[in-house]
């Protein structure tokens, strides 16, 4: 056989290898018949992100539910902080001038009720401890109270810090990027959140309601932040292990409770100030300044051979006196 017939076997061998049946499935007429109800429940859950047997977790003191709609008698129940409800019924009251949705929720056999869709809403998490996650990092309350109390303590723990000459991140650095880093990813992730809350409302709701934490299967800009987070944990695993080998036991905790003031303090002014569009500024203002301060520090890149002593650059060891060539 020649070489051009055998080549022309390969040939078909490979073509017969990557050639695989397609079996397009039974084709079903009704397929797509679905029923007004059916219609209207994915409607309701496309605008409102959520729809029947949806689990809840209730966070006010108490949701008061009536046994019947408000166009008939009814008498009133209540579920509490802590438990758990399930979405039974949704209807709509047109007639109903504060809001035209109720929801039917139910906690057990006996504790179920309607109850505005407004009203749900404020009283309730969805039963995920993500989206549980969202509620306390999203309390406008808790930003104004955390970045008062942040800034104050951190301007007395960072004055007893630059007296006693002890490290801290951009001003008296040890000799590692990762904390520089760990900086700038939170003030980055700062930023991109309150952009998503300012021109991607509606997408941050729905993921509210359906949270993941793949960012492979979200959309860009909330895969983006999924990522972050996720950089922010592995950086902050990294500063551990270099704040442990670099400073001892008492060093390592100033040093690491100066850091989480700092990275507190990039979480509050940058969450808020991006909210009135000057956060974009402060951000390129800051990455800007981290870089220099990380630059201006001193900079290890060698190790004596004999005492394994930090080294500038190769030669006479400034401990031991070892020549490293």
């Amino acid at each position: 056989m020649s070489m051009r017939s055998k080549g022309l076997l390969y040939i078909v061998f490979c073509l017969l290898f990557l050639t695989a049946c397609y079996n397009r499935g039974q084709q079903s007429p009704d397929a797509w018949d679905l029923t007004e109800q059916q219609i209207d429940s994915i409607s309701f859950s496309t605008t409102h992100h959520y729809t029947q047997n949806y689990n809840f977790m209730v966070t006010a003191n108490r949701l008061p539910l009536a046994d019947a709609l408000p166009d008939m008698a009814f008498d009133t129940l209540y579920v509490v902080r802590g438990d758990r409800v399930v979405v039974a019924d949704i209807h709509k009251v047109p007639n109903d001038t504060i809001d035209s949705v109720w929801v039917k929720v139910a906690h057990d056999q006996i504790t179920q009720g309607w109850i505005r869709e407004s009203e749900l809403l404020q009283g309730v998490s969805p039963d995920d401890p993500i989206s549980q996650f969202i509620d306390i990092f999203s309390d406008t309350h808790l930003l104004v109270f955390m970045a008062i109390l942040v800034m104050v303590g951190s301007a007395y723990a960072m004055r007893k810090l630059l007296r006693r000459k002890a490290y801290i991140v951009h001003f008296h650095d040890i000799d590692s990027l990762y904390p520089t880093a760990l900086c700038m990813l939170i003030a980055m992730s700062a930023t991109l959140y309150a952009s998503i809350q300012m021109f991607g409302a509606e997408s941050w709701r729905h993921y509210y309601f359906h949270p993941s934490l793949n960012p492979f299967a979200l959309p860009m800009h909330l895969g983006l932040f999924v990522a972050s987070v996720w950089a922010i944990i592995i950086v902050a695993v990294a500063v551990l292990d270099e704040v442990r080998h670099q400073l001892p036991t008492f060093d390592a905790l100033l040093y690491l409770s100066g850091l989480a003031a700092v990275c507190a303090i990039d979480y509050v002014v940058f969450s808020i100030f991006t909210l009135y569009y000057i956060g974009y500024l402060l951000l390129i203002a800051y990455i800007a300044f981290a870089i220099w301060c990380y630059q201006r520090h001193p900079h290890y890149h060698y190790r004596c051979g004999q005492c394994g002593g930090k080294m500038k650059q190769k030669g006479t060891c400034p401990h031991c006196g070892a020549i490293n060539a």
